[in-house]
Order: C-alpha cells, then sequence, then structure tokens
C-alpha cells in the first residue's frame, strides 16, 4: 500500500472505518476535560472537526488530531480551570508555529537519531496498550448494567471486541472499527444510561468566541512551567518528528506535504485558533496514525468523514453531543487503542543494532516511569553517546 497511486480523497467503507480507528484516544481525553474542566462541548467538537478536515485536505492524506496528552491528564487529574487550558493551547501554538516557521524544527529532526524516534514510537504504542487494557478492564461508568455475575460487563465487552477486531482485522467488506463502533452504539442504547432526549436544546449551536473569557496574567503565566514546558519534548518528538517519520513510511511520495516544518506549523495554528474559540490543545499524535492506517484509512476522505461528524453532531446537538458519544462503552474504545499500540510498537522492528535496540527500550523504561517528554530527551543524550565505540552492550 505504500506509495501506491490512489485518489487523495476515497470515501468507501475502509475510509469510514480508518477515520474512527482513533476514538479510543480522542474521545475519553476530550470528554473528561468538557465535564471535570467545564469546557464547552459545542467549541471542542467542532474545533476538532475542522482541524481534522482541514489538515486532511492541506496534506493530502490521513492526518490524526488527538489532545496534547500532558496537558489533557494533568487538566482532569487536577481539574484546571478552562482560562488554564486555554492559555496553555496559546503558548503551544505559538512555540510551534515558530519552530515551524523558523526551520528549527527541520534542524531537530535532522539531528535526531533513528533509534530515538523508533524510541518514541515504541513508548507511545506500550503506553497506548495499557490505556486500552485498562479501558476493558475497570468498569465503565456509563454502562447502566455493571456486572454479569462476579465478571464486569466491560470485561465482557472488552473481551469480544478484542476477539471480534481480531477476525476482522483484514476484511474489507466488514472493517473491524466499522463494526466495533456501530456494535457499541447499538449496545450502548440498550445497556447504556438512558438519554433525556426530552432536556435537548434542539437547534444550532454555534461555538463563540473566547467563550471564558480573557485568561488572567497569572494564568498566562502559571501554564508555562506546569503545562506548556513538560508537554514541548512530548511534541516534538511524538507529534512532529515520529508523526512525520510514520506518514512518510506508509505514504511515500504521496506525503510530499507532510514535512517537520509543515506539521509544526499545521499544530501552531490549530492552537492558536483553539485558544481563541475555547478549544483543547491538539496535535497530530503518531499513535492516531498508525491507529487510522490499521483500521483501513488509506486517503484525506478519512478525515473528512471523521471532520465531518463532529461538526455536525457539535452543531445539531450542542453540549449535549457528549451524552451521544457516551453511548460507545469504553472498553471498546479501549480495543481501538490496543490496536493501535500494537501497530505502533511494531515499527522497531526494522531496528538491527543492539545499541539501537537498547536506546529504544531503554526510552520505553523512562517513559512507563516518568513521561514521554523526559524519555524523548534521554534517548537523544543516549543515542549521540552510543555512537562511541568505547560503550558497548
Amino acid at each position: 500500500m505504500k506509495g501506491e497511486n490512489q485518489a487523495k480523497y476515497r470515501f468507501d467503507r475502509m475510509e469510514v472505518a480508518g477515520s474512527l480507528g482513533d476514538l479510543g484516544t480522542l474521545l475519553p481525553l476530550a470528554i473528561g476535560m468538557i465535564l471535570l474542566n467545564k469546557l464547552h462541548a459545542t467549541n471542542v467538537f467542532v474545533l476538532i472537526g475542522l482541524f481534522y478536515i482541514v489538515a486532511g485536505h492541506y496534506f493530502g492524506v490521513p492526518v490524526p488530531v488527538q489532545p496534547m496528552k500532558v496537558i489533557g491528564a494533568y487538566a482532569i487529574a487536577t481539574g484546571l480551570t478552562p482560562t488554564q487550558i486555554v492559555s496553555s493551547s496559546l503558548w503551544m501554538g505559538v512555540f510551534l508555529l515558530f519552530l515551524g516557521i523558523t526551520g528549527l524544527i527541520q534542524l531537530i529532526g535532522k539531528y535526531t537519531p533513528k533509534s530515538t524516534v523508533r524510541g518514541v514510537q515504541l513508548g507511545v504504542g506500550v503506553v497506548l496498550m495499557i490505556r486500552g487494557l485498562k479501558l476493558i478492564i475497570e468498569p465503565d461508568p456509563n454502562l447502566a448494567i455493571q456486572y454479569i455475575g462476579p465478571v464486569s460487563m466491560s470485561l465482557i465487552l472488552g473481551t469480544a471486541g478484542l476477539v471480534l477486531t481480531f477476525l476482522l482485522l483484514e476484511n474489507k467488506k466488514l472493517p473491524a472499527a466499522l463494526v466495533l463502533i456501530a456494535t457499541g452504539i447499538i449496545l450502548g442504547i440498550f445497556i447504556g444510561k438512558p438519554i433525556n432526549a426530552a432536556a435537548f436544546n434542539w437547534s444550532l449551536h454555534l461555538p463563540k468566541p473566547l467563550p471564558y473569557g480573557w485568561p488572567s496574567v497569572d494564568d498566562i503565566i502559571w501554564v508555562i512551567p506546569v503545562l506548556v514546558l513538560p508537554q514541548i519534548p512530548m511534541t516534538i518528538g511524538n507529534a512532529i518528528i515520529s508523526n512525520t517519520d510514520i506518514t512518510q513510511e506508509y505514504f511515500s511520495d504521496r506525503a510530499k506535504r507532510v514535512t517537520y516544518r509543515s506539521v509544526s506549523t499545521s499544530q501552531g495554528l490549530a492552537d492558536i485558533v483553539s485558544f481563541f474559540f475555547g478549544g483543547i490543545p491538539m496535535c497530530h499524535g503518531a499513535g492516531g496514525l498508525a491507529a487510522h492506517y490499521r483500521f483501513g484509512a488509506r486517503t484525506a476522505g478519512s478525515n473528512l468523514i471523521i471532520g465531518g461528524i463532529f461538526v455536525l453532531l457539535a452543531l445539531i446537538f450542542g453540549e449535549n453531543i457528549v451524552a451521544i458519544l457516551k453511548l460507545l462503552p469504553f472498553s471498546l474504545l479501549g480495543v481501538l487503542l490496543v490496536f493501535a499500540g500494537l501497530q505502533l510498537a511494531l515499527m522497531i522492528q526494522d531496528l538491527r543494532d543492539r545499541k539501537d535496540l537498547f536506546v529504544a527500550l531503554l526510552m520505553l523504561g523512562i517513559a512507563l516511569a516518568t513521561n514521554l517528554g523526559v524519555a524523548f530527551i534521554a534517548g537523544i543524550i543516549a543515542a549521540y553517546v552510543f555512537k562511541s565505540d568505547k560503550f558497548k552492550v
């Protein structure tokens, strides 16, 4: 499939299935920031949808759109305010735009060793698998039926989803992700918590600029050491360098527009717009690309499909879009994460040198013990240290 000559857009069942492949990463964090941090659902999902559409149209290949995970996870865990979250989005946008416009990101990418890139991909892959398995194992609060006997319904659905996905993974008539999501929605209708349709505000919902007001100076300054600095190395390693590497690996000459500079600039512009319209900090995470590709996305049509779905749902349902999306059992989203993680982790199979493998595995351990940003920095240092013949592994 690499570098194959095909149309820029395709809208068949495989593209639909591929477009849904990264929901396991996107929805839990986005919904968490809406429910716990009081972000506006309309703004969040309209901006996600538009970013999908614009990025897909510009790059001409499948492009992932994900929440920035360090910021998202910390925001949910500590209950940050909406103005603090959008302040971090502004800083990340300005920084990434600077890297892209000046070309500094090209220099960083040029001198980042391949073993470090593969270490990032391995780390993200394993983290995705762990997160997916947790969603499968842990009880799902959105299900009205929590247990059948001593076994949680989440575990039953997740195990069945894993088996179903294995059986359909290469099936083009019944794409795995499409069947999984459709089945999940049907199950959510019957065994999920009831939706109060009478409470829906049936009107056209449009995102408003600066919905939380201007951030205070304290908010803007406070987020730099707490959110922005920890996020930067992860974004550079995973969402720019690793994402660009994988896109070119998957799509070859069709990915001519996918460069370190363009990917950095794309995210920078999106995050600045997200600041002004109350969205979440967004990136092009490599795990998302692996998920879209593994479940069938091969053209920018997948971006238009998933982007259009989010925009339409947000415009029609507004803040009630969360109730619609919560019909999907989290355990089935976990299945998507497991397979996306496997796809990404397998990228290390082209490392043959023991030193390169050591760097990638060292980064995995550091990522699991701390975070991916620290692992990325440590991986660059280790890779250059091992270039010396004085060090053996």
